[in-house]
Protein backbone atom coordinates (compact mmCIF):
# COMPACT_ATOMS: atom_id res chain seq x y z
CA UNK A 1 0.00 0.00 0.00
CA UNK A 2 1.16 3.43 -0.81
CA UNK A 3 1.97 5.87 1.79
CA UNK A 4 -0.02 9.08 1.74
CA UNK A 5 1.38 11.89 0.15
CA UNK A 6 1.95 15.79 2.08
CA UNK A 7 2.49 18.11 -0.82
CA UNK A 8 4.18 21.03 0.79
CA UNK A 9 4.51 24.92 -1.34
CA UNK A 10 7.33 27.09 -0.61
CA UNK A 11 9.60 24.16 -0.13
CA UNK A 12 12.29 27.25 -0.09
CA UNK A 13 10.99 29.07 2.77
CA UNK A 14 11.72 28.79 6.07
CA UNK A 15 8.68 27.14 7.43
CA UNK A 16 9.37 24.43 4.15
CA UNK A 17 12.68 23.98 5.22
CA UNK A 18 12.24 23.27 8.90
CA UNK A 19 9.45 20.67 7.31
CA UNK A 20 11.78 19.22 4.92
CA UNK A 21 13.93 18.68 7.57
CA UNK A 22 11.44 16.82 10.08
CA UNK A 23 10.46 14.42 7.04
CA UNK A 24 12.75 11.59 7.70
CA UNK A 25 11.15 11.62 11.28
CA UNK A 26 7.80 10.44 9.65
CA UNK A 27 8.56 8.03 7.11
CA UNK A 28 5.14 7.07 7.42
CA UNK A 29 4.24 9.33 4.39
CA UNK A 30 6.04 10.34 1.41
CA UNK A 31 6.87 14.01 1.04
CA UNK A 32 6.48 16.31 -2.19
CA UNK A 33 7.98 19.76 -1.80
CA UNK A 34 7.72 22.20 -4.40
CA UNK A 35 8.64 25.71 -5.41
CA UNK A 36 6.93 28.37 -7.42
CA UNK A 37 8.40 27.24 -10.15
CA UNK A 38 7.70 23.62 -9.96
CA UNK A 39 3.88 24.59 -8.85
CA UNK A 40 2.63 28.11 -9.68
CA UNK A 41 -0.12 27.93 -7.25
CA UNK A 42 -1.85 30.62 -9.13
CA UNK A 43 -2.30 29.06 -12.01
CA UNK A 44 -5.62 27.17 -11.93
CA UNK A 45 -5.30 24.27 -14.29
CA UNK A 46 -1.72 23.28 -13.14
CA UNK A 47 -2.26 23.04 -10.16
CA UNK A 48 -5.20 21.18 -10.73
CA UNK A 49 -3.45 18.84 -13.18
CA UNK A 50 -0.77 18.27 -10.19
CA UNK A 51 -3.17 17.49 -7.43
CA UNK A 52 -4.55 14.58 -10.37
CA UNK A 53 -1.16 13.46 -11.22
CA UNK A 54 0.43 13.10 -7.81
CA UNK A 55 -2.96 12.72 -5.47
CA UNK A 56 -1.45 14.34 -2.05
CA UNK A 57 -3.59 13.15 1.12
CA UNK A 58 -2.40 16.82 2.88
CA UNK A 59 -1.30 19.83 1.45
CA UNK A 60 0.28 22.65 3.80
CA UNK A 61 0.40 26.25 2.25
CA UNK A 62 3.76 27.44 3.31
CA UNK A 63 4.22 29.39 0.08
CA UNK A 64 4.11 33.19 0.59
CA UNK A 65 4.66 36.64 -0.88
CA UNK A 66 6.48 38.09 2.46
CA UNK A 67 8.28 41.05 1.26
CA UNK A 68 5.60 43.46 3.61
CA UNK A 69 7.51 46.48 2.65
CA UNK A 70 7.68 45.68 -1.17
CA UNK A 71 4.14 44.73 -1.07
CA UNK A 72 2.82 48.45 -0.80
CA UNK A 73 4.74 48.55 -4.59
CA UNK A 74 3.62 45.28 -5.63
CA UNK A 75 0.10 44.79 -4.34
CA UNK A 76 -1.15 42.90 -7.38
CA UNK A 77 1.87 40.49 -6.95
CA UNK A 78 0.92 40.17 -3.24
CA UNK A 79 -2.33 39.04 -3.90
CA UNK A 80 -1.98 37.24 -6.54
CA UNK A 81 0.50 35.16 -4.10
CA UNK A 82 -1.16 35.52 -0.50
CA UNK A 83 -4.87 35.58 -1.78
CA UNK A 84 -5.65 34.04 -5.20
CA UNK A 85 -2.95 31.33 -5.16
CA UNK A 86 -4.68 30.27 -2.03
CA UNK A 87 -8.31 29.62 -3.42
CA UNK A 88 -6.83 27.88 -5.89
CA UNK A 89 -5.22 25.47 -3.69
CA UNK A 90 -8.05 25.63 -1.46
CA UNK A 91 -10.26 24.09 -4.20
CA UNK A 92 -7.67 22.04 -5.63
CA UNK A 93 -7.55 19.79 -2.05
CA UNK A 94 -11.51 20.08 -1.26
CA UNK A 95 -12.17 18.64 -4.91
CA UNK A 96 -9.24 16.03 -4.23
CA UNK A 97 -10.18 15.27 -0.59
CA UNK A 98 -6.96 16.37 -0.02
CA UNK A 99 -6.54 17.84 3.75
CA UNK A 100 -5.47 21.45 3.92
CA UNK A 101 -3.67 23.58 6.21
CA UNK A 102 -2.82 27.09 5.60
CA UNK A 103 -0.25 29.21 7.12
CA UNK A 104 -1.80 33.00 7.67
CA UNK A 105 -0.22 35.67 9.92
CA UNK A 106 -0.77 38.11 12.84
CA UNK A 107 -0.59 40.83 10.51
CA UNK A 108 -4.50 40.23 9.75
CA UNK A 109 -5.41 42.36 12.82
CA UNK A 110 -4.28 45.88 13.35
CA UNK A 111 -2.51 45.94 16.45
CA UNK A 112 -4.71 48.30 18.55
CA UNK A 113 -6.21 45.65 21.10
CA UNK A 114 -5.61 45.90 24.69
CA UNK A 115 -4.87 41.80 24.74
CA UNK A 116 -3.72 38.86 23.21
CA UNK A 117 -5.36 37.96 19.96
CA UNK A 118 -7.80 35.04 19.97
CA UNK A 119 -8.78 33.95 16.55
CA UNK A 120 -12.68 35.19 17.08
CA UNK A 121 -11.17 39.36 17.46
CA UNK A 122 -12.07 40.94 14.42
CA UNK A 123 -9.69 41.50 11.89
CA UNK A 124 -8.32 45.00 10.13
CA UNK A 125 -5.15 45.07 8.20
CA UNK A 126 -3.06 48.22 8.59
CA UNK A 127 -0.86 47.15 5.15
CA UNK A 128 -0.96 45.58 2.06
CA UNK A 129 0.74 42.19 2.84
CA UNK A 130 -2.36 42.34 5.77
CA UNK A 131 -4.86 42.73 3.42
CA UNK A 132 -3.67 39.75 0.68
CA UNK A 133 -2.74 37.29 3.48
CA UNK A 134 -6.84 38.12 4.91
CA UNK A 135 -7.79 37.61 1.86
CA UNK A 136 -6.24 34.32 1.38
CA UNK A 137 -8.00 32.94 4.72
CA UNK A 138 -11.75 34.30 3.17
CA UNK A 139 -10.84 32.25 -0.01
CA UNK A 140 -9.86 29.24 1.96
CA UNK A 141 -12.68 29.06 4.28
CA UNK A 142 -15.16 29.70 1.16
CA UNK A 143 -13.70 26.92 -1.13
CA UNK A 144 -12.73 24.63 1.50
CA UNK A 145 -14.73 24.59 4.75
CA UNK A 146 -12.47 21.79 6.00
CA UNK A 147 -9.73 23.90 5.74
CA UNK A 148 -7.10 24.59 9.29
CA UNK A 149 -5.58 27.74 8.90
CA UNK A 150 -2.97 28.49 11.45
CA UNK A 151 -1.97 32.58 12.52
CA UNK A 152 1.76 33.24 13.33
CA UNK A 153 4.24 35.85 13.91
CA UNK A 154 7.82 37.10 13.91
CA UNK A 155 8.91 33.59 12.37
CA UNK A 156 12.64 33.26 12.23
CA UNK A 157 14.94 29.66 11.01
CA UNK A 158 18.46 28.91 10.66
CA UNK A 159 17.12 28.82 7.05
CA UNK A 160 16.21 32.02 4.87
CA UNK A 161 16.43 35.84 5.46
CA UNK A 162 14.79 36.44 8.85
CA UNK A 163 15.21 39.16 12.32
CA UNK A 164 17.90 36.68 13.78
CA UNK A 165 20.16 36.70 11.39
CA UNK A 166 19.96 40.07 10.08
CA UNK A 167 20.97 41.12 13.56
CA UNK A 168 23.58 38.50 13.99
CA UNK A 169 25.09 40.29 10.66
CA UNK A 170 24.35 43.66 11.96
CA UNK A 171 26.10 43.22 14.66
CA UNK A 172 29.21 41.89 13.38
CA UNK A 173 29.05 45.14 11.19
CA UNK A 174 28.38 47.98 13.47
CA UNK A 175 29.38 48.92 16.54
CA UNK A 176 25.71 50.61 17.64
CA UNK A 177 22.43 49.43 16.02
CA UNK A 178 18.80 50.70 16.87
CA UNK A 179 16.28 48.78 17.19
CA UNK A 180 12.01 49.45 17.86
CA UNK A 181 11.17 48.74 21.23
CA UNK A 182 7.19 49.67 20.51
CA UNK A 183 5.90 46.51 18.36
CA UNK A 184 4.89 43.81 21.43
CA UNK A 185 4.71 40.13 20.27
CA UNK A 186 6.30 37.48 20.28
CA UNK A 187 8.63 34.89 18.31
CA UNK A 188 7.82 32.02 16.67
CA UNK A 189 10.48 29.82 15.48
CA UNK A 190 9.71 27.85 12.51
CA UNK A 191 11.21 24.67 13.71
CA UNK A 192 8.52 24.45 16.49
CA UNK A 193 5.54 25.46 14.33
CA UNK A 194 7.13 22.50 11.93
CA UNK A 195 6.71 20.12 14.55
CA UNK A 196 2.82 21.39 15.31
CA UNK A 197 1.77 21.07 11.79
CA UNK A 198 3.19 17.23 11.56
CA UNK A 199 1.50 16.84 14.83
CA UNK A 200 -1.74 17.49 13.19
CA UNK A 201 -1.33 15.74 10.04
CA UNK A 202 0.31 12.32 11.42
CA UNK A 203 -2.97 12.50 14.59
CA UNK A 204 -5.11 12.60 12.00
CA UNK A 205 -3.41 9.92 9.60
CA UNK A 206 -3.26 7.61 12.78
CA UNK A 207 -7.21 8.63 14.00
CA UNK A 208 -9.47 10.84 11.52
CA UNK A 209 -11.72 12.47 13.97
CA UNK A 210 -8.54 14.10 15.24
CA UNK A 211 -9.34 16.84 12.13
CA UNK A 212 -10.25 20.39 13.75
CA UNK A 213 -11.30 22.59 10.96
CA UNK A 214 -10.98 26.12 11.68
CA UNK A 215 -8.71 29.07 12.38
CA UNK A 216 -5.61 28.89 15.06
CA UNK A 217 -2.97 31.09 16.44
CA UNK A 218 0.87 29.81 17.12
CA UNK A 219 3.73 31.56 18.26
CA UNK A 220 6.18 30.86 20.96
CA UNK A 221 5.05 31.87 24.56
CA UNK A 222 5.80 35.17 26.11
CA UNK A 223 5.53 38.66 25.78
CA UNK A 224 8.54 41.14 24.33
CA UNK A 225 9.56 43.77 21.90
CA UNK A 226 11.70 43.69 18.68
CA UNK A 227 14.53 45.40 20.96
CA UNK A 228 14.23 42.51 23.96
CA UNK A 229 14.52 40.00 21.27
CA UNK A 230 17.63 41.84 19.60
CA UNK A 231 19.18 42.05 23.36
CA UNK A 232 18.40 38.35 23.62
CA UNK A 233 20.51 37.83 19.84
CA UNK A 234 23.08 39.98 21.13
CA UNK A 235 23.54 38.29 24.72
CA UNK A 236 23.63 34.86 23.10
CA UNK A 237 25.74 35.51 20.63
CA UNK A 238 28.08 37.19 23.09
CA UNK A 239 28.32 40.57 21.14
CA UNK A 240 29.95 44.04 22.00
CA UNK A 241 27.35 45.74 19.69
CA UNK A 242 25.68 48.45 21.78
CA UNK A 243 21.83 48.20 21.00
CA UNK A 244 19.95 51.79 21.15
CA UNK A 245 16.13 51.21 21.81
CA UNK A 246 13.98 53.56 19.53
CA UNK A 247 10.41 54.32 19.01
CA UNK A 248 8.75 53.14 15.39
CA UNK A 249 8.01 57.07 14.23
CA UNK A 250 12.09 56.76 14.27
CA UNK A 251 12.56 53.77 12.03
CA UNK A 252 9.53 54.73 9.19
CA UNK A 253 8.73 51.80 6.62
CA UNK A 254 6.98 51.59 3.66
CA UNK A 255 4.02 49.40 5.33
CA UNK A 256 2.97 50.41 8.69
CA UNK A 257 3.54 47.63 11.38
CA UNK A 258 0.43 46.42 14.60
CA UNK A 259 2.37 47.83 17.81
CA UNK A 260 0.81 45.08 18.77
CA UNK A 261 0.65 41.44 17.81
CA UNK A 262 0.46 39.16 20.71
CA UNK A 263 -1.21 36.35 19.75
CA UNK A 264 -3.51 33.93 22.38
CA UNK A 265 -2.59 30.20 21.29
CA UNK A 266 -4.97 28.57 23.71
CA UNK A 267 -7.20 27.09 21.48
CA UNK A 268 -4.83 24.92 19.32
CA UNK A 269 -3.18 23.56 22.71
CA UNK A 270 -6.28 22.68 23.81
CA UNK A 271 -7.45 21.35 20.48
CA UNK A 272 -3.87 19.27 19.75
CA UNK A 273 -2.76 18.77 23.28
CA UNK A 274 0.57 20.94 22.66
CA UNK A 275 2.76 22.99 24.58
CA UNK A 276 4.22 25.75 23.50
CA UNK A 277 7.98 26.35 24.16
CA UNK A 278 9.30 29.88 25.59
CA UNK A 279 10.60 32.20 22.72
CA UNK A 280 14.09 32.08 24.16
CA UNK A 281 14.15 28.51 25.26
CA UNK A 282 13.50 28.37 20.80
CA UNK A 283 15.63 30.97 20.45
CA UNK A 284 18.59 29.03 22.16
CA UNK A 285 17.98 25.79 20.35
CA UNK A 286 17.52 27.89 17.31
CA UNK A 287 20.99 29.81 17.56
CA UNK A 288 23.07 27.01 18.49
CA UNK A 289 22.18 25.57 15.05
CA UNK A 290 22.91 29.22 12.99
CA UNK A 291 26.34 29.37 14.76
CA UNK A 292 27.36 26.12 14.65
CA UNK A 293 26.99 26.50 10.84
CA UNK A 294 29.06 29.55 10.60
Amino acid sequence: MSKPIVLVTGANGQLGKEIRELAEAYAQFSFLFVTREELPIEETEKVKAFFATHKPAYCINCAAYTAVDKAEAEKEKAFAVNGNAVGVLATASYESGCKFIHISTDYVFDGTSPVPYTETIPTNPVNTYGLSKLKGEALALIFNPDVIIIRTAWVYSAFGANFVKTMLRLMKEKVEINVVDDQIGAPTYAADLALVIMLIVSKHDWEATTWQPGIYHYSNAGRISWFDFASAIRQLAHSNCKINPIPSSQYPTPAKRPSFSLLNTEKIQAAYGIQIPDWKESLERCMVKILSNG
